[in-house]
């Protein structure tokens, strides 16, 4: 018989049990993205039936109709499409600053050790998918290649929704794993956006936006939650910002930042009690996951097919193919590569309750882009445009079979995952904090 491998002494494990806190707060967190997830999926495919219906000039004349004015010079004439672009997403991005921020400073990802892992996995989910369609729309020219970055973000209330669909329990470890990597994702792409999607910027605006966004950071600073206070000066930033021609969401994840973590100053740690970003995130998600998104969602996906010649026709587009490769292929092996890479940089072994089939099978989710996608894809091509319609067809294609995939895989697994559940919340002595835990703390 072949003696299992042991553990190489002083080496740390990759998906390691964190803390009771992080774990129920993760989940939390996740059970509130379930929802949202399934308003998402509804919102989306309302949009996507009525654009293929015979009243599908109705949809379009909804989603390009002018709404708002110029008061004071400003460019606030928008479409209700772009509207929810760039002002329902600044909420969500206001959550992922929060959320952010939050597992950097309190949670179990302070420690540097625990950090590096999601992060460099989410830079390989970016790197080869961009690389990916990079290589499939090079040779159509005519800035085909502009669109790198919509394969590479992961839709975390889409992947959540799916695994409530197959009913997985995940373990903590993998769970706390797509929650961070997926935020980590948002703020890159964020990063992309302002980058690489900011064409003319008026300098005189943008200097502008310090000053609510200063008086919002002294505001929180102090502990003020007078919502007549913050949101006027939130609002101000977020007008400034997209006077300035920097995308607007921008302004959403820069609020996130500024709001602090601990209740105190002088107290540290988890354990200090919740702090101001806490208490937002508790409020400000639900409008996030339950509004902000499935508006944008509803928005955003409508595309008219064509009927089935004009879907292959779609997925015969460089852009399309691009799109479906990047996040069926680009992104599993850009998380899944990155990891056992760094595994075998570090010398780190796996939990014993984590096989790499499970990391493959979380990577295959993370192939899930919508909601990112679809605001790079309108950024880089334009709203409404042909290619616009071929980023729609490629998202929601590549998207749904990154999504069967990776049930099949977890699927395969999910007795053991229950077994790992059910340990992970046993609680004998019925004090509300597992064994498993208590144990890992004696």
């Amino acid at each position: 018989m072949t003696a299992k491998p042991r553990r190489r002494t002083g080496t740390r494990a990759f998906f390691s049990r964190g803390t009771w806190a992080e774990a129920s707060r993760v989940s939390e967190v996740l059970r509130k993205e379930t929802v949202g997830g399934a308003v998402l999926l509804v919102a989306a495919a309302v949009a996507l039936i009525w654009a293929n219906s015979p009243w599908s000039e109705t949809y379009f004349a909804l989603r390009d109709l002018e709404v708002g004015g110029e008061p004071f010079g400003l460019h606030l004439t928008l479409t209700l499409g772009t509207w929810a672009a760039d002002g329902l997403l600044a909420v969500f991005f206001f959550v992922v600053g929060l959320e952010l921020k939050r597992e950097f400073v309190a949670g179990d990802l302070r420690d540097p050790a625990r950090a590096v892992l999601p992060i460099a996995a989410a830079v390989g989910g970016m790197v080869v998918p961009a690389l990916i369609f990079v290589a499939v729309t090079l040779p159509v020219g005519d800035g085909a290649t502009r669109g790198w970055a919509i394969p590479t973000a992961t839709d975390i209330a889409f992947a959540v929704a799916v695994l409530a669909v197959i009913s997985t329990h995940l373990p903590a470890a993998l769970r706390i794993f797509l929650l961070t990597l997926a935020v980590v994702d948002d703020l890159l792409a964020v990063l992309v956006i302002a980058v690489f999607y900011t064409e003319d910027i008026n300098v005189w605006a943008l200097a502008a936006t310090l000053v609510p966004l200063a008086l919002f950071v002294f505001c929180v600073q102090r502990r003020i939650r007078a919502w007549w206070l913050l949101v006027p000066l939130a609002v101000a930033t977020w007008v400034l910002m997209h006077e300035s021609g920097v995308h607007a969401t921008v302004a959403g994840v820069l609020l996130g930042f500024a709001v602090p973590v601990r209740r105190s100053e002088a107290a540290g740690g988890p354990d200090a009690g919740p702090g101001l970003a806490e208490q937002f995130e508790h409020r400000i998600r639900p409008l996030s996951a339950g509004v902000a998104v499935p508006v944008f969602a509803f928005f955003a996906a409508g595309v008219a097919i064509g009927g089935l010649d004009g879907f292959t026709r779609a997925l015969s587009d460089p852009i399309t193919l691009g799109i479906v490769l990047g996040l069926v292929v680009g992104k599993p092996v850009g998380i899944f590569l990155t990891t056992r890479l760094l595994a075998g940089f570090t010398r780190a072994n796996l939990d014993d309750a984590v096989r790499w089939i499970d990391v493959f099978g979380i990577a295959v989710l993370a192939g899930i882009g919508f909601t990112v996608s679809l605001l790079i894809g309108d950024l880089a091509y334009g709203l409404g445009s042909e290619r616009d319609e071929f980023v729609k067809i490629g998202v929601l294609t590549g998207s749904l079979v990154s999504a069967v995939l990776a049930a099949v895989l977890l699927r395969l697994r999910n007795r053991r995952y229950r077994a790992i559940w059910e340990q992970e919340t046993a609680d004998a002595d019925h004090d509300g904090v597992p064994d498993i835990y208590q144990a890992r703390q004696d």
